[in-house]
């Protein structure tokens, strides 16, 4: 008996899935699901520990490492947009608390250098006036 393929006899002890041989006997058959084609969501993790504890600038650093543990638990639940959402938030705070906290230790370096080279210019200014007074004797 010749069947043709939308015609395929199905018993009871297969599933949909599965084709019967010529004899009678089912082939097993393999299903591959796809899932869609989703770039993968980074949620900067990593650079929020670093953040916190070395550049935590106002407490932003650890607002971002909060919203990248957000970002994660959505990523985890699938909900994609949010974790998209908190992973953004939690970027442009990584961001934020790095240049803050450079141009923080800038500014730190440019005040000791300046105070550095102020105290120089008093302690050779002051050296000056001695050697002024032992050449042409102090005032007493």
């Amino acid at each position: 008996m010749e069947y043709r393929a939308d015609q395929v006899p199905m018993n009871r002890h297969t599933s949909p899935y599965q084709c019967l041989k010529e004899d009678g006997q089912s082939v097993p058959s393999t299903i591959i699901n796809l899932a869609p084609n989703v770039r993968p969501i980074r949620d900067h993790l990593l650079w929020s520990l670093f953040s916190f504890f070395y550049m935590n600038f106002c407490c932003l650093g650890f607002v971002a490492l909060v919203f990248s543990v957000m970002s994660r638990d959505r990523k985890v639940v699938g909900d994609v947009e949010g974790a998209r959402h908190y992973a953004s938030t939690a970027r442009a705070l990584n961001i934020a608390t790095t240049v803050l906290s450079i141009l923080v230790f800038l500014i730190f370096i440019v005040m000791l250098s300046a105070g550095v080279f102020q105290a120089l210019q008093i302690i050779k200014q002051e050296h000056h006036q001695q050697q002024y007074h032992d050449v042409f004797g102090g005032g007493n």
